[in-house]
């Protein structure tokens, strides 16, 4: 019997001058651990003309997870953080009771082609700490764990798994992890993993049980422990993953929480523009996403 539960086909997803594919959340499966949103970005190309450039915006109850594998992202927050972002760095902001950020293409590469490819991630907090203070850390890419056993090369970019423990300071027990071959080979990890798992191949294609699977699919693990598949040559692959939290997480346009009284207080705040709630982004206080008015009023 196999033991992929569910596939996840990458769905299309307009976030401004180019689509991003979305993987969580998903009807059937609404998060994997404590991963309750996904967005493969990219890869594009932007022409000179054209830059990323997502206005500040609210969040609640979560932390963002963003990871890029080519191009730039200059981070400006409500909390006063103001940073570019790089290929193998990880901006990790913790919303808690509310925090407003932008995401824009930096300064000295607005008139000039890119590319832009990455991950963006939500990541619930538990409970007791969705009501915490907002912050914020940025991680270098020579601190996140690389190593290479058997010509197959990990990076573990967030949480614990295989006795070691990220840079990035999560809140619950999980793991974003990526694995790169140039060699085919046979993947076997499932005794490192725990709770839920869920692995999208980037490059190449993964084979389990008599079936290959190639890009543009979430697959879902039935068992972690099983966790167990062939990678071809020049492959690459993500695993997200971890412990599930006992309560339901919901969500509501960029808000995440287990109280539903909550998100409809922050949705409240961020139409008003009540900046006690959500305060200015400095350096970017011009403008701002408003929340979509069929959101007011959604129970």
């Amino acid at each position: 019997m196999s033991n992929i539960g569910l596939i996840i086909e990458e769905k299309a997803a307009d976030i401004g001058n180019f689509l991003v594919g979305r993987l969580l959340p998903f009807r059937e499966k609404r998060a994997v651990g404590p991963f309750v949103f996904i967005d493969h970005m990219g890869p594009s190309e932007l022409k000179d003309y054209q830059n990323l450039d997502v206005p500040p915006h609210p969040h609640i109850g979560l932390s963002t997870l963003t990871y890029l594998l080519e191009g730039s992202i200059f981070h400006r927050d409500s909390i006063g953080s103001a940073i570019e972002i790089k290929p193998g760095a990880v901006n990790w902001m913790t919303a808690g009771k509310g925090v407003v950020h932008s995401e824009r293409t930096p300064e000295y590469l607005r008139h000039t082609d890119k590319r832009l490819h990455g991950f963006q991630i939500w990541v619930g907090l538990p409970k007791h700490l969705e009501q915490t203070e907002p912050s914020f850390h940025h991680i270098e890419a020579d601190e996140i764990p690389t190593w290479e056993e058997d010509g197959i090369q990990y990076k573990l970019i967030a949480g614990e798994a295989f006795g070691r423990t990220s840079a990035v300071p999560v809140h619950s027990k999980l793991f974003f992890i990526e694995i790169k071959t140039k060699e085919a080979k046979k993947i076997s990890i499932g005794k490192d993993l725990y709770g839920e798992a869920a692995m999208y191949v980037l490059d190449g294609t993964v084979s389990t049980e008599g079936n290959t699977y190639g890009s543009k699919q979430l697959m879902i693990a039935k068992d972690t422990k099983l966790c167990e598949f062939d990678m071809s040559e020049n492959g690459t692959v993500y695993l997200f993953g971890g412990e599930p939290f006992d309560e339901e997480r919901f969500i509501f346009w960029n808000f995440v929480n287990s109280d539903k009284e909550l998100l409809d207080q922050a949705k409240v705040n961020w139409n008003d523009q009540n900046h006690d709630a959500f305060p200015l982004v400095p350096g970017d206080e011009k403008e701002y996403v408003p929340l979509p008015k069929a959101i007011l009023n959604r129970k």
